[in-house]
């Protein structure tokens, strides 16, 4: 299988559980909740999307020819050391993608494996570390994993099914408007959030803040 990626580098984790981890990112090329339209992008279902997943054009991105080629570029980047191999599969919708070829091959590397998706495709089960985002009005199916992120405030988002799911960590994540006053806002919305919902935690994008990718 040919595997398109958008990017991959390596940096810290900048969110959730595992925020401040050293991880190679592997952002896959598409995006089933994705109009296909740029001036629109996202507007059937996500319409706050903040990374740009089209093409291959990226850093280190390409069209991969193959799983082990993939997670020898994960290697490369990583360095010699083994210890604490973390990558992070996403996207767009990584699971448009991922298989039991590169799963295995990322393994193999002695990388620890954890997925960042939308949860409107099933999780491979032998990804480590399943991060699901829900965007409103999609079908989610992956209603189980380590970590749920709900992007806040996102109107129709049915928050009290999402606290049946079966999740270790539940958290809440400001929305980016891309300016000052408009995150401010919506982090005021996510921690009045949190204080009404003592199971959620809230979650930052620190690596925006620290000038990371």
């Amino acid at each position: 299988m040919t595997y398109a990626v958008k990017e991959i580098f390596l940096t810290l984790q900048g969110e959730g559980v595992n925020a401040g981890r050293r991880a190679v990112f592997i952002r896959f090329a598409g995006c089933n909740l994705w109009s296909g339209r740029d001036q629109d992008r996202g507007a059937a279902i996500c319409r706050f999307c903040d990374t740009d997943f089209v093409g291959t054009d990226g850093e280190g991105g390409g069209k991969f020819a193959d799983a082990a080629s993939l997670a020898a570029t994960a290697a490369r980047l990583w360095g010699e050391a083994r210890d604490e191999r973390f990558c992070v599969l996403t996207g767009g919708e990584p699971m448009l993608q991922v298989d039991n070829a590169l799963l295995d091959a990322l393994h193999a590397h002695g990388f620890v494996i954890a997925i960042e998706s939308n949860g409107t495709l099933p999780a491979h089960p032998a990804i480590d570390w399943v991060c699901i985002s829900p965007k409103a009005g999609s079908k989610v199916v992956q209603t189980s994993g380590d970590e749920l992120k709900l992007v806040w405030p996102q109107p129709g988002s049915d928050v009290a099914a999402m606290e049946r799911w079966d999740f270790a960590n539940l958290l809440v994540q400001p929305l980016d408007t891309g300016d000052a006053a408009g995150n401010a806002a919506t982090e005021a919305a996510a921690i009045a959030f949190v204080m009404e919902r003592p199971r959620w935690r809230l979650t930052l994008q620190a690596h925006k803040r620290l000038g990371l990718r």
